[in-house]
């Protein structure tokens, strides 16, 4: 109890506060914008947190992409154009139902089923995270080198398209994380010379670099060309959303546990959340064929999905140090910037932080719903700033962000290299999330496999001993057999000439 009142008393400081609220208000404006991800929210947030205490920089990062992800909807509703990839699997459903007439009703349902939907996720974080990590300290280098493998493994199988693209981008992500002096054997590596490499990359740049700089690179052709059609004024947001949502209840709370648990696969993320709880709602619909015609019930499921899942992502973040999708990566990063390693021992070490990373998800969640709505009633303002004057200023913050964190020169060059590095990998169909999952989780198998061979005198089989170690071996195996699998399938099928249609 007394560890609860030291969490409340920190959430409730003014200062917490006013940065959880102007952290939702500049998610809501980065959401909406169409092409601007919450990943790239994030990233921009990151340079800010560089100065902030733990917990002010953890509520600005939950409660930017929690808002992110509501404001998507708004552009997909009125214009078709989802704001963020979480947004998309129902970007049809919310467009048709606002050419009925509908529109507000759309935009409520997002609304209301986001909130329920992230409620779900942060009751289910704040009661299974304890539980979990209570059982991971039993776990030493070899379950951590295990798990830490099959969370990269699964991170290249979910990543969509060719998973030999996904393998490949997290080999280069790999070959990032190995830049500078081992943690263990002090081995210097790939420094090129360069003192202010010893140390290695900084976390700060390769996350600027990797999401907005490549996104805005994605982005210049628009400048001056695309004009963003006026978005028709949204009027009574909530009439009809009572009634829809208690229709269509089971799917809201289907979707809510179900996105809970896809969140916490690492690499799987609020966009695979939401496509699936939309195709699993067509499948158990009484009515699919009203499914692409503007029906609410597809959008109720994907809906309280898509945040469920962002609160289902920090139960692995949390408990093992193993990032959930491309935005715990950060959340890890930046804890680590603060001195702090996520892990079962942080639950005993920093409870009170725990507790109040919890309560800030709340808070995040319930605060949906007067900014949410403040969103929907400006949309119109939103959409309509050129994107000549916003993409510029974004830079611009880019360089000073990645320019602070060592202030070095070289660090702005690496988020540049890299951003152009992973402008040419999109454009390729080339995944970037197991990539920058990569450069966060290399550290932790490198370090874990060294200790476990010094322990073990290099004997191999040492990682299978014990019972946990070796379920999660025999798992990471299967999943490398999958991916390897697939690949062979892939070029099987690219020799023949045979594609699925």
């Amino acid at each position: 109890m007394a560890e609860l009142q030291q969490a409340l008393s920190m959430v409730f400081a003014w200062d917490v506060l006013a940065v959880i609220l102007g952290a939702s208000l500049f998610g809501l404006f980065i959401g909406a914008i169409p092409g601007l991800t919450a990943t790239m929210a994030t990233a921009l947030l990151v340079p800010v947190t560089f100065f902030m205490e733990p917990l002010p920089a953890i509520g600005a990062i939950v409660s930017a992409t929690a808002m992110a992800i509501v404001a998507g909807d708004i552009p997909g509703a009125l214009l078709r154009i989802p704001g963020t990839p979480a947004s998309a699997a129902y970007t049809d459903e919310a467009y048709l139902m606002g050419r009925e007439g509908k529109v507000g009703q759309a935009l409520g349902i997002n609304l209301l089923c986001s909130v329920v939907g992230g409620l779900i996720g942060v009751i289910m974080l704040a009661f299974f995270s304890p539980l979990i990590a209570e059982f991971a300290l039993q776990f030493t280098s070899d379950e951590y080198f295990w798990l830490a493998l099959l969370g990269l493994s699964c991170a290249v199988l979910v990543s969509g398209g060719d998973a030999l693209k996904g393998a490949i981008s997290m080999l280069l992500g790999l070959l990032i994380s190995m830049v500078g002096m081992s943690s263990v054997s002090g081995q210097v590596r790939f420094t090129f010379g360069i003192t202010d490499l010893l140390g290695g990359i900084s976390i700060l740049p390769v996350l600027i670099g990797l999401f907005a700089v490549a996104e805005l690179m994605r982005r210049i052709p628009e400048v001056g060309k695309i004009s963003i059609p006026r978005p028709p004024k949204v009027s009574k947001p909530f009439a009809g959303v009572g009634k829809a949502m208690w229709q269509y209840k089971g799917g809201v709370v289907r979707s809510g546990f179900l996105g809970t648990l896809i969140g916490a696969l690492p690499g799987a993320g609020a966009d695979i959340a939401s496509w699936i709880c939309y195709a699993l709602a067509r499948k158990l619909s009484r009515t699919p064929e009203k499914f692409g015609t503007g029906h609410p019930e597809g959008l109720v499921s994907a809906s309280a999905a898509n945040n469920a899942a962002l609160s289902g992502a920090y139960i692995p973040a949390l408990v093992f140090g193993i990032p959930g999708d491309t935005i715990t990566a950060i959340i890890i990063g930046v804890l680590m910037m603060k001195g702090i390693t996520p892990g079962p021992d942080v639950f005993t070490t920093d409870a009170a932080l725990v507790d109040a990373i919890f309560i800030v998800f709340l808070l995040a969640n319930l605060l949906l719903l007067p900014l949410g709505l403040l969103a929907v009633r400006g949309a119109r303002h939103i959409l309509s700033i050129p994107s000549g004057v916003l993409y510029p200023l974004i830079l611009l913050f880019c360089i000073v962000g990645a320019y602070a964190t060592n202030n070095s020169m070289l660090d702005v060059w690496i988020m540049l290299g890299l951003g152009v590095l992973a402008y040419f990998m999109a454009e390729n169909d080339f995944p970037i999330g197991p990539m920058i999952l990569a450069v966060i989780l290399g550290p932790i198998i490198e370090s874990n496999f060294l200790r476990s061979m010094i322990k073990a005198q290099g004997d191999l089989l040492v990682l299978f001993d014990r019972p946990i170690a070796a379920t999660l071996g025999c798992l990471a195996l299967l999943v490398w057999a999958g991916i390897l699998f697939s690949s062979v399938w892939g070029i099987g099928k690219s020799r023949h000439g045979t594609y699925p249609t």
